[in-house]
């Protein structure tokens, strides 16, 4: 046996196990690859000072480009948001269009916006009872004034009418 396997006492001396060495990635490590470290002289050690195993990779000069993420399989999203801006736009020019009939010198515009809440209330509706909004009550209520903003100027011209005494004469 050779003189490194042997302690001073005579008994045999194991040599102590070493982890394996992950291969090292081209540009990174020894600056020759091929060069083998000089041999020290004990055995199992090389002439490089051990180094810690690192958490990180090493780092290049560039910083990484984040991680790609493609989209789920199927195509799905995520849950849909419901769109009540058909309904919302309906009660507003309901509202809006209420409110002008009742005033006598904006009544053509109550007639516009009466139709306009009558239209967008429906649509909103209809989105409603497809599933794709959920403000039935907003879209009823705009169908509703807009037909009061449509009824109003019929009124009114139907009351001054009656005080011109225009349908008398019929």
């Amino acid at each position: 046996m050779s003189d490194y396997n042997q302690n001073p006492y005579g008994a045999p001396q194991q040599r102590p196990q070493q982890p394996p060495v992950p291969p090292q990635q081209p540009g990174y490590g020894y600056p020759n690859q091929a060069a083998q470290p000089a041999q020290s002289g004990y055995p199992g050690q090389s002439g490089y000072p051990a180094q810690a195993p690192s958490a990180y990779p090493a780092q290049s000069g560039y910083p990484s480009a984040p991680p790609v993420q493609g989209y789920p399989a199927g195509g799905y999203a995520g849950p849909m948001q419901p769109s009540n801006g058909m309904g919302t736009a309906g009660l507003v020019c309901g509202i809006i269009g209420a409110v002008c009939s009742l005033l006598v010198f904006l009544w053509f515009f109550g007639l516009i916006l009466g139709i306009l809440g009558i239209i967008f209330g429906a649509v909103g509706r209809s989105k409603v009872t497809k599933g794709e909004a959920t403000n039935r009550s907003a879209a009823t209520t705009g169908i509703v004034l807009g037909i009061v903003a449509l009824v109003l100027p019929v009124l009114w011209f139907a009351f001054f009418a009656s005080l011109l005494g225009l349908g008398a004469g019929l």
